[in-house]
């Protein structure tokens, strides 16, 4: 459709039954509506004149996610579980016939990549948008596929440093586009996922695992086991929440991800270096049993640290699998009970939910503390960090009638919008058309 059909069709009602599939039956579509014509509006402004005569624009929609188990597993080949959710990136996009990827998100300056020299990795790009731009198109072009030149624009519901995994969700964007306009929409969601931690890793310049871009781009509840990076197993999970009485809540303690790249970096250098020491690569190709036969010579050797942080990755492992059979098992006590001792593992073991280069900072320390005076003792709860951890957001599981409570306790501290109370959405990422 050109620019003015597509406004008129989402005024119209034509994308209802897409928009209720990704945000739920109960969402407010007048709402919904206005948010992807405000989207349509910024696209025509920056790139309408410029577009072809024929140029066919689309709507496209990769949603954030939730780690729920196996907190920072991912990246030495581990296990987690995770689930999409209604908080999203969209975004109003068209080809251009030029060698030349244009992306303007709202809020943030346009990035410009030229796809005919992408293969190459520019380290005046570490840590932007045009980086993990150009790393999506090196990655499809490494793998055979089409890559070509488009006009996007965006905007997020994600927030960035939120823990919800704003940059994985870009990353997949961006493969879903070039996916859908130059490979008829072949190229499958773990596909997609891989080469999104390709960018990060290689053009971006942040050694990131596997499972937020997966999770981002697959959708629903689910469990994913690396033990294979390249065919990871991806198993979507038959678990409602809602049904359940159950709320996901995400507090956003605020905290400055700035100065963080050095703590996310250490945890998977400290994994990998006690995997060393036992001959291997990653973790998963050890096991727990010659881990602790090797204990106190990783202790004196690579620290005390070192030997933490690798038994939770066995410890989260274990848990994940439990995990998995309590929700497939309908036990959702045993599954909270989960929930719980990874994110006791995470505080002690991981140690990531402060920062000690800013020990007067720790906001996650306070979430998790405020959300215990509400929940602790009360049956079908859980808390825990959330992501990456050090700073950002925690995750709770909230019987409903506790909601009203645990969210006027957590924005009491952290201010008014810090809990988000989401639902979790089936679809991963997606060209609007295909639903509607």
């Amino acid at each position: 459709m050109k620019i003015s059909e597509i406004k008129s069709a989402v005024a119209g009602g034509k994308y209802d039954s897409a928009f209720r599939a990704l945000y739920g039956d109960g969402a407010d579509l007048s709402g919904v509506r206005e948010r992807y014509e405000r989207a349509i509006d910024g696209f025509a402004g920056l790139y309408g004149k410029e577009l072809p005569a024929d140029a066919d624009v689309k709507l496209f929609s990769v949603p954030g996610r939730s780690e729920i188990s196996g907190n920072h597993t991912d990246h030495n080949r581990g296990k987690v579980l995770a689930a999409s959710i209604s908080l999203d990136i969209i975004a109003v996009a068209a080809k251009n016939g030029r060698d030349e990827i244009r992306i303007k998100s709202e809020g943030f300056d346009e990035d410009i990549v030229s796809t005919a020299d992408v293969e190459y990795v520019k380290e005046s790009e570490k840590y932007k948008a045009s980086a993990i731009i150009r790393g999506m198109c090196d990655g499809f072009k490494k793998d055979g596929y089409q890559i070509g030149g488009f006009f996007a624009y965006t905007t997020s519901s994600v927030l960035k440093g939120s823990g919800l995994s704003s940059s994985a969700a870009f990353e997949v964007m961006v493969g879903n586009m070039l996916s859908n306009f130059f490979n008829g929409g072949k190229v499958s969601a773990v596909e997609i996922a891989n080469k999104a931690q390709y960018s990060e890793n290689v053009h971006f310049g942040k050694p990131c695992g596997l499972m937020d871009q997966t999770a981002c781009a697959v959708g629903g509840f689910v469990a994913i086991d690396f033990k294979d990076p390249g065919e990871p197993v991806v198993e979507k999970l038959p678990f409602d929440l809602s049904a359940q009485g159950i709320s996901l809540c995400i507090v956003n303690t605020g905290g400055n991800h700035a100065d963080l790249n050095e703590d996310y970096a250490s945890v998977p250098a400290d994994m990998k270096a006690a995997a060393r020491f036992l001959g291997k690569e990653v973790l998963r190709e050890t096991s727990k049993q010659e881990l602790l036969e090797k204990a106190t010579e990783i202790r004196e050797k690579l620290g005390d640290m070192c030997l933490l942080r690798a038994l939770h990755f066995f410890n989260e492992n274990e848990r994940v699998t439990k995990q998995k059979k309590a929700l497939e098992d309908g036990n959702l006590d045993r599954f909270l009970s989960g929930v719980r001792n990874s994110g006791l593992s995470s505080a002690t073991m991981l140690q990531n939910v402060y920062t000690v280069k800013n020990v007067k900072e720790q906001g996650l320390t306070v979430a998790l503390a405020l959300a215990g005076e509400v929940l602790n003792g009360v049956p079908h709860s859980a808390y825990r960090v959330h992501g990456g951890g050090f700073a950002g957001t925690i995750q709770a599981f909230v019987p409903s009638e506790k909601v009203a409570e645990f969210t006027e306790t957590l924005e009491g501290v952290f201010g008014k919008g810090s809990v988000y109370v989401l639902s979790v959405r089936k679809y991963g990422a997606v060209m609007l058309d295909n639903l509607a």
